[in-house]
């Protein structure tokens, strides 16, 4: 099946079943990289669609009860929006944009693996790993240009957090991202190689999350007619669960590629809810965003997503 179709029939199955309409507080979305020559933004890209991922994505912390009925469910939606709680996560991200391209007829299809893993390092510490792997197919990304698919470039990231908010309630968390170069065509990344730090802050209370994911990475080695890494990346989050499991959230995801001098700033809303597979919980949610500023040749109008985040409470 095309992608493309993929997505729509797979955004229209979850509006025909609101069971199942969910998803966390909000991924990002991750872009494609096209060529430096066609694209501005360039190697930027390829770097910053992977680690374009909200806070919801770190977890660990102490251990997570993960009972059954809505008390159970509730706990764990409100820690899917909580950088700092007790779970091992894989989401699967898809998303869908499109008006790539000097001609606007380019989309991208992206398929981000993301398995999140907390560590306890200690009585007060967690190290939280974080990797985005992304699949990508894309077409018409310029003129002749009969479309590419394959792995794009890799980020890791690594936050050192206390299992414990501070007195006034703060969870936050901080340590290095790397970009690897691990992707298969040069159109789908920057074939750079990449490091910078990350920081996330927020507070939780009464069922509402707001906070703020943060990085910037620099390239330092890699192809030489490739432009180099230098982004920033700021996003803002808001969220609310209820006491059934639902959660809905709004954030923008907003990256200035200082190379290029140029912004990229997607306003995303998602709502997402937990569900049972047997014993084993699922968020499974969907979102749409709208690209409010983009660099040349970088996507237009509404995009879509699906996630679907497999749980597993640390015991």
């Amino acid at each position: 099946m095309h992608p493309k179709t993929l997505v729509l029939a797979l955004v229209g199955a979850a509006a025909a079943a609101p069971s199942v309409l969910a998803s966390d507080v909000d991924r990002a979305a991750v872009l494609a990289a096209a060529p430096a020559e066609v694209v501005v933004a360039g190697s930027t890209w390829g770097m910053r669609a992977a680690e374009r991922a909200p806070a919801a994505w770190l977890v660990g912390g102490a251990e997570a009860p993960a009972g059954e009925g809505g008390g159970g469910d509730e706990d764990l939606a409100k820690k899917l929006s909580n950088p700092v709680a007790a779970l091992i996560s894989v989401p699967l991200q898809l998303n869908y944009d499109d008006g790539y391209g000097v001609d606007d007829d380019g989309s991208v299809t992206r398929l981000n693996v993301q398995p999140v893993i907390p560590i306890t390092l200690d009585c007060r510490w967690n190290l939280i790993s974080r990797t985005i792997l992304p699949v990508v197919w894309q077409e018409d990304m310029f003129p002749g240009d009969g479309g590419v698919s394959g792995l794009g470039d890799t980020v890791q990231s690594l936050f050192l957090s206390p299992q414990e908010p501070t007195a006034g309630g703060l969870i936050w968390g901080a340590g290095p991202v790397f970009l690897l170069p691990t992707a298969t065509d040069e159109r789908l990344g920057g074939e750079k190689w990449g490091a910078g730090p990350t920081v996330v802050a927020l507070t939780q209370r009464c069922g509402w999350t707001v906070g703020i994911l943060a990085n910037h990475i620099w390239s330092f080695a890699g192809a030489e007619d490739r432009p180099d890494v230098n982004s920033t990346f700021l996003q803002p989050f808001v969220s609310y669960s209820t006491k059934t499991a639902w959660t809905f959230t709004l954030n923008t995801e907003s990256t200035y590629d200082w190379e290029a001098e140029a912004w990229s700033v997607p306003l995303n809303f998602a709502v997402s809810k937990i569900v049972k597979l047997g014993k084993l919980p699922v968020s499974i949610g969907a979102g749409v965003r709208w690209w409010a500023e983009s660099p040349d040749g970088g996507p237009e109008g509404v995009g879509f997503r699906l996630v679907w985040t497999f749980l597993l409470p640390k015991r």
